[in-house]
């Protein structure tokens, strides 16, 4: 049996409620996932992800705020660490290129999301994947410039990014 046929299984036999959990590693949105889990059973991996973005199109900016919720900040490793076991390993690599910077580049991230988070009430989302500390700030200091409602959109876009990478990992560990 494919790996992928066998995470697909996995996904089948179990309940409503095992899905919701399992899928909140994927997107710390509940509705969300309490909506992948009304979907289930999928034929393939495909079939999730289009799941996942009809899903995504419906739902409102409290269930994106809470999905962001869900995510350490860009370079705060101790954060990471503490809050978010269940998909800290995806966090960390997802986050990779903000370990191993200067101190400088660091500071400047964590100066950068305490305005994001000051100016729009959440934390500064980006699918930080295959970008340096270097590539996050910039776009840190860039997306600061917009209104709440443009970031809003554009985190959600980031969010829907991460949760289709997850969703790519999703039980390929199990």
């Amino acid at each position: 049996m494919r790996e992928e046929d066998a995470v697909l299984k996995r996904l089948r036999s179990m309940d409503a409620s095992a899905v919701v959990n399992e899928m909140l590693r994927c997107c710390g949105s509940k509705a969300w996932c309490e909506s992948i889990a009304r979907l289930c059973p999928f034929d393939d991996r495909a079939s999730l992800h289009i799941a996942a973005d009809v899903v995504f199109e419906n739902l409102t900016q409290a269930d994106w705020l809470e999905a962001f919720e869900h995510h350490p900040k860009i370079g705060d490793i101790d954060s990471l660490r503490m809050k978010f076991s269940g998909n800290r390993e995806w966090s960390a690599g997802e986050q990779a290129g903000a370990v191993d910077v200067g101190e400088a580049t660091l500071f400047a991230l964590a100066k950068g999301n305490a305005a994001y988070e000051e100016k729009f009430g959440f934390i500064f989302i980006v699918c930080a994947t295959g970008k340096s500390a270097r590539e996050m700030l910039a776009m840190l200091q860039l997306r600061l410039q917009n209104d709440r409602q443009t970031e809003i959109k554009i985190a959600a876009d980031e969010q829907r990014k991460i949760t289709h990478l997850r969703i790519g990992k999703w039980g390929i560990e199990a």
